[in-house]
């Protein structure tokens, strides 16, 4: 066991409150979620920062001692990566994300460089009794919210965003409807339920005006798959719902045919009955026609509004609608048209101005 100084720690090990000295063990555990500390080796001009447990970006430089959590990234435009199959100080490892998931890459976006690459130092320990120097392996599970078997959303009205893909807008139209929701004065809370670990979009909707926010990383999970999305949808809905909302936004990250579970989320008949609206979010009309006719085939599900850059201008907003005879708004240009449109199907009405406790 030594003492390490850390210059950096990523956002996916929030959970475990780590401080600027953490004591670090020779023995890591190849465990998804298990803390460890790398030293970087190389520097990059693209993709450099770490996204910090505050939500601030922080560059990244050589020589720079980071903590961060072992995991796995399926990203379809960005770095691909896996868990190793065993672990020993002096490996080297790969930054697959800004929020400090490490792993081994096996996939490079050619717009973001080569990946960060760091020297192994050890396995953060953690020492849970009081007076006793006897560390334990840290992992993100430490002080996670427990993942529940059950869905109770106390018939709290949910309205979903998916997507085609990444970078189709998700988290715009989710922020989007989040703000115009607190306008009319509802109280409103957001979750994220599936991706690879980083803050940055639920604080986002924070900022929106979400009274409370919930992501999977909360929940000990570094990288959803199809295996655990369901109970991380379940269990941000039953958390979220307990503090009596009026609605409740739930952006699926990924796309609609990724990686990380969104199609087990939108398979499950519990979930699939607790959401009231769906929300598209399409980089093109032709994805847009796609998503729309795959949630009505495969999981019987119909779109209520179509957005993203499928909808930039009048000339995509009239060839989607014409295609998929669904109403097409664009979350930056129209928020309030498209809060209108998802309200009216939740029947969730607007409230008057009330205090904290109305």
């Amino acid at each position: 066991m030594r003492r390490v100084l850390l210059d950096k720690v990523g956002s996916v090990a929030a959970n475990c409150h780590l401080g600027r000295e953490v004591r670090v063990g020779p023995e890591i555990p190849a465990v998804e979620g298990g803390v460890v500390v790398l030293r970087v080796l190389n520097a990059k001009s693209a993709y450099n920062q770490h996204e910090l447990p505050s939500g601030r970006f922080s560059q990244v430089k050589p020589g720079d001692v980071v903590a961060g959590a072992l995991g796995h990234r399926k990203a379809l435009f960005g770095y691909s990566g896996h868990l190793p199959e065993r672990v020993t100080a002096g490996d080297r490892l790969n930054l697959l994300n800004l929020g400090g998931v490490i792993g081994v890459c096996d996939g490079i976006n050619p717009d973001l460089g080569e990946p960060f690459v760091g020297e192994v130092i050890g396995q953060v320990l953690h020492f849970p009794v009081l007076g006793e120097r006897v560390g334990f392996p840290a992992h993100i599970s430490q002080g996670a919210i427990p993942l529940e078997a059950a869905l109770d959303a106390g018939g709290v009205p949910v309205v979903a965003v998916v997507g085609t893909c990444m970078n189709a807008g998700k988290t715009q139209a989710a922020c989007a409807l989040v703000q115009a929701f607190a306008h009319r004065g509802l109280k409103v809370a957001a979750g994220k339920a599936t991706g690879v670990s980083l803050r940055r979009d639920v604080l986002a909707m924070e900022d929106a005006g979400a009274r409370r926010t919930l992501i999977f990383t909360d929940l000990g999970v570094v990288t959803t798959t199809a295996e655990v999305a369901p109970r991380v949808a379940r269990t941000i809905l039953t958390r979220l719902a307990a503090d009596r909302p009026d609605v409740i936004v739930l952006e699926l990250g990924d796309g609609v045919l990724g990686l990380y579970g969104v199609d087990a989320i939108l398979a499950d008949p519990g979930l699939k009955g607790a959401f009231g609206a769906i929300v598209l979010a399409a980089n093109d009309p032709v994805a847009a026609w796609g998503g729309v006719r795959l949630l009505e085939e495969r999981f019987g599900l119909a779109t209520s509004a179509v957005t993203g850059p499928a909808t930039d201008n009048v000339a995509g907003t009239r060839l989607v609608e014409r295609e998929t005879g669904v109403a097409a708004i664009n979350a930056r240009s129209d928020p309030a048209r498209l809060a209108d449109a998802v309200l009216a199907r939740l029947h969730v009405e607007p409230q008057p101005e009330r205090d904290e406790d109305g």
